[in-house]
């Protein structure tokens, strides 16, 4: 094992701080995310992703694009939500959200639909962070609590 970076994104800001110390395989990166809800969490892991890709205060919300996906519990879910929003930045037109809104949450059918505010990734304009690869189901956790929301996502990059 090797120690690799921790993103942690703070509820309703858009800082976020990077953290040496957390044990994981070579090439992965722990989101952990947190809000008052379910639905500001999964806002926030999307955020911190993007934040990890590019120095997000470059990044102006001139534009928006809409991603909908669904899952069979809550942890599909989140990994289909936050591949739509990685496959947005990997395909044209290169997009990357700087802020990112979910617009409706089913929690019984595990349906999401989102918005991210943002505009296309641009080299010269973007400082070019860490490529992320893929979204991965290992050691993702949700957990929920009245008036609180932790969330973990490893990432490959």
């Amino acid at each position: 094992m090797q120690i690799c970076n921790t993103v942690t994104l703070k509820g309703n800001s858009l800082s976020y701080v990077m953290n040496d110390g957390m044990n994981c395989l070579d090439e992965q990166l722990r989101i952990h995310a947190w809000g008052d809800s379910l639905e500001e969490a999964f806002e926030q892991s999307a955020m911190a992703m993007f934040a990890y890709m590019t120095e997000i205060e470059y990044v102006q919300m001139v534009e928006s694009q809409d991603i909908e996906a669904e899952g069979h519990d809550i942890l599909s879910l989140l990994f289909h939500f936050l591949d739509e929003f990685l496959f947005l930045f990997c395909a044209e037109p290169f997009f990357i959200a700087r802020k990112v809104k979910i617009l409706e949450f089913d929690r019984e059918n595990f349906r999401i639909k989102a918005r991210g505010y943002g505009e296309e990734f641009v080299i010269g304009k973007h400082p070019q962070g860490t490529e992320v690869k893929a979204i991965t189901y290992s050691n993702m956790q949700v957990h929920e609590k009245e008036g609180h929301c932790e969330l973990f996502v490893i990432i490959d990059i």
